[in-house]
């Protein structure tokens, strides 16, 4: 049976609705036809996510959110996702939308990003909002009849 967790490392995830999020992000994988055994969000600190950034990724600087893939091609989803809650205050007041907007954008990103949407390029950034409206959308269709 497919599982999503929310951890924490440095940081928790203030959000209600947990339970009810845990069933919509199996939705996604379900609409997006991508079998998924377990995601786990693991919530941290700008600093613990730079730490991440530097060691694994090489890169020095401060993100929202770095999806792991650790399931081999072709097998159910299994996957690590560490999303910084300092980030995401910051990009919710910047992007002049509230935290739970941000935070819901942000971990339904993860899940397009296991699913095989990119967003490198122009064109694949703009898929990539767009399928992260659409599911923003349907969540709270979701959540109305919850």
């Amino acid at each position: 049976m497919a599982s999503v967790l929310f951890r924490s490392a440095d940081r928790s995830l203030q959000l209600p609705g947990k339970t009810v999020l845990k069933d919509f992000i199996q939705v996604i994988f379900k609409n997006e036809r991508c079998a998924l055994d377990s995601v786990t969000y693991i919530f941290c600190s700008d600093e613990f996510l730079l730490k991440m950034n530097r060691d694994f990724l090489q890169h020095d600087y401060y993100t929202d959110i770095i999806t792991f893939g650790l399931s081999e091609k072709g097998q159910p989803v299994e996957a690590e996702i560490y999303i910084s809650v300092d980030r995401v205050k910051d990009n919710a007041r910047n992007l002049n939308t509230t935290y739970k907007n941000e935070v819901l954008r942000v971990i339904f990103h993860g899940v397009l990003h296991l699913c095989g949407y990119k967003d490198k390029k122009k064109s694949e950034n703009t898929q990539m909002r767009n399928k992260e409206d659409q599911y923003l959308r349907l969540f709270e269709k979701f959540l109305a009849n919850a």
